[in-house]
Parts: structure tokens; sequence; C-alpha cells
């Protein structure tokens, strides 16, 4: 008998029980469509989170003084103008903006809430990227002029003015009274490693002075060319600052790398749970595969007798019922990667914004087709081995 008999036999005995083929194969439809989600899933994942940090800023480098509690530090550890100025001629970089955040409260209707003022300089919109709900931001007559100005979020413009439009409101700070002329946001949450939060509220830096009667900049930006180059660009800051100020003075360069390496490792833990489903899925379809096909051995004892009598060899029926294990696995393995590739592509067009897309790896099917055909060749190793082994007489005399 030759193979091509031996593949038509085996499909034969597969269509006489369709129903137990069909359900045998379940687990292996699950594992494989589990492995193409859990690398899809992990893809997705990553692509979402680089393009959060790209909407704020993926080439972001800010550096702040490490404040030290226990010791007093002189004014002489400050950042200030000049290193702003200087950091710009760093290679690579394309802008500079400095801040500096005072706690304060509001005054607004009566009520006080406390906020964080934010005063900024030229450039930090373009470096932040920040998104303005309504009104405009700052510009430059506001900061030679030192307008009292002011740019609110939307939490603390719905705490203090309810649902009424806040541009052109009066806010009191301090002693000071500002007009409210724009509404911002984040592009995308920093999880809080950044200096903008809910009850933020930014300023000239100008007017800043007022309340600090210093120039000092707390906290310094720096965008660079591109992802790239950030970090040269950390660690010439670092090096500049050490250079212009005292050895003493501790000073703390930060990039969004944090961000990408907190996701990175949700993600490694979230596909390694994953992956660890579709190998008890597909565990539980081998060992389905090789009970279904002990059952099978056992009610077709006569036909492996009667292929034996007129000179079926043992490799041929071995074949025979690996061929039909391979047929169940890499049917299921089919079905499950084409569940799991219509999975993502049906979420991306119900769900997904249009600009982040869900990949589906190539290299995640060729895995789950190769690992799903192997479990059945394994598991259903022993069957056929079995089977093979049967002597003719006395499979004949199996009633």
């Amino acid at each position: 008998m030759d193979i091509r008999e031996t593949v038509t036999v085996a499909i034969d005995a597969l269509r006489a029980n369709k129903l137990r083929a069909m359900l045998t194969s379940l687990g292996v439809i699950i594992g494989s469509a589990s492995i193409v989600l859990v690398v899809t899933v992990a893809l997705t994942s990553k692509r979402f989170v680089l393009s959060r940090i790209e909407s704020i800023g993926s080439n972001l480098v800010w550096v702040e003084l490490v404040q030290r509690p226990d010791k007093p530090q002189p004014l002489s550890y400050e950042m200030t103008f000049d290193d702003m100025e200087a950091a710009k001629s760093i290679p690579h970089v394309i802008q500079a903006a400095g801040t500096r955040e005072l706690p304060m409260t509001v005054i607004a209707g009566g009520a006080e809430r406390p906020v964080s003022m934010l005063g900024v300089t030229d450039g930090y919109q373009a470096i932040r990227r920040v998104l303005i709900l309504r009104g405009r931001y700052l510009d430059s007559v506001d900061m030679e002029m030192r307008s009292k100005v002011c740019l609110i979020t939307p939490q603390l413009s719905e705490r203090i003015f309810g649902q009424d439009n806040p541009i052109g409101k009066t806010v009191r700070m301090g002693e000071l009274t500002f007009t409210v002329i724009g509404v911002f946001r984040e592009r995308a949450e920093t999880l809080d490693l950044s200096d903008l939060h809910e009850n933020s509220v930014i300023v000239p830096f100008t007017v800043m002075r007022f309340f600090t009667g210093q120039e000092f900049v707390r906290l310094l930006d720096v965008q660079a060319d591109n992802a790239e180059d950030v970090p040269l660009v950390q660690r010439q800051l670092g090096l500049l600052l050490r250079s212009r100020h005292p050895a003493e003075a501790e000073y703390k360069v930060q990039t969004l790398n944090a961000i990408l390496g907190i996701a990175k490792q949700i993600s490694l833990a979230l596909t390694i749970v994953l992956i660890v489903i579709a190998a008890i899925a597909l565990l539980i379809s081998g060992i389905g595969i090789m009970n279904i096909m002990l059952v099978t051995v056992t009610e077709r004892t006569r036909e492996i007798g009667i292929r034996k009598a007129i000179g079926a060899a043992r490799r041929e029926v071995m074949y025979q019922f690996l061929i039909e294990s391979f047929v169940i696995s890499g049917g299921g393995a089919v079905i499950g990667i084409l569940i799991g590739i219509a999975i993502p592509v049906a979420i991306q067009m119900l769900f997904l914004p249009a600009n982040l897309r869900v990949p589906v790896s190539g290299l995640s099917v060729i895995i789950a087709f190769v690992v799903s055909c192997s479990t059945g060749l394994f598991f259903g190793y022993l069957p056929a081995n079995q089977a093979a082994s049967l002597q003719p007489v006395e499979s004949l005399r199996y009633e």
C-alpha cells in the first residue's frame, strides 16, 4: 500500500466519525487560537504604549535638582536660565524649556481649591505637546508683559466653574487675580511621572517670579531630534549641569523609558499567563487525541487484523493512525489560527481607533500550526504504535 492510499484510508475513517473528530480537535482549536492571540496582545500592547509615548514626546528628557531635606542646599545648586540656554547647544537638542512648580490655592466663587501653579517658559508647549481643549495657549506677549493669565485642566475647570465655560473668567491665587485663557490636558497619561497633574494651573514664568522672587528653574525639559538620540542627550545634559554647578549638586535626569519599562513588565506578565493557558489547552487537547485514538484502535481491532492479514505492513498501520492524529490536530490548528486572526481584526474594526493597528505576527501563525501538529503527532504515537503492534490472528478473533 502506498502513502496515498494510506492517507485515503485515514481520511475515510475520520469521515465516518465526523462529530468525534470535531470534538477531539476542539482543544487544538483553542490552543492554537490562544498562541496567535498571545503574540497579538503582546505586540499590540507594546505598539500602544509606544504610540502613547510618542504622542507625549518620545524624545523628551527632563532634569530636576535632587532635594536633600536633611541638609541645606545653596542657591548655586539651582538651575538657571543660563543652564536652559546652554542645554540648547547640546548636539541633537532642538528645544529647551524651564518650569517651576508652587503649591497654591485657587479662590473662585467663594471656594478654595488646592492647585499646583506651574510657571513655564517659551517652548514648553512645543516640547510637551500640551493639548488645548478650549481657548488658547500662552503667547510671547503674555511672557514679555507678565500677563496675569492662566490655563487650567478640565478637572479643575469642572470643580471651580461646573459646566460653565471658564474662558474669560477669573480666579485668585495668592495676591493676584488671573484670567483663564485656556483649558488643557496632557496628550497622554504619564502615570504622574511628569510635572502635569489634574490640578495643575499653567502661568507665565515671568509671573511666577512675583511669588518666588527667584528666577531659578526647578525642572528643565529638553527635546531631542528623535527617540534614538535620547540616551545621548540624557547623558550630555547630566554632564553639562555637573560642569556648571558645584560637584556636590545632584541632578536626576529622566526620560519616558520608565513608563515603557512598566508597560513591558505588564505585557510580559500578561503574555506568560496567556502562554500557560495556551499550553494547558494544547496539553488537554493532546491527551484527548490520545484517548480517542486508543478507543478508535480498540473499536477497529478487527479492521486492523484484516488489513494485516492481506499484507499491510506494520509501518503502514502506524502511518494510518498518525495521519488521522495529524489531520485532527492540523485541521484544528487551521481553524484556531483563523479564529485567532479574526478576533483582532474584528476588534480593530469595531472598537479600536483607526490610528492604532493590531499586528498579527506571521511567526505566531507558524508556531501555532507547528506546535499544534506536533502535539497531535506526539500524543498520537502511542495509539498508532499499539495499533501497529496488534497480531493479525488475535485481531481477527477480537469480538
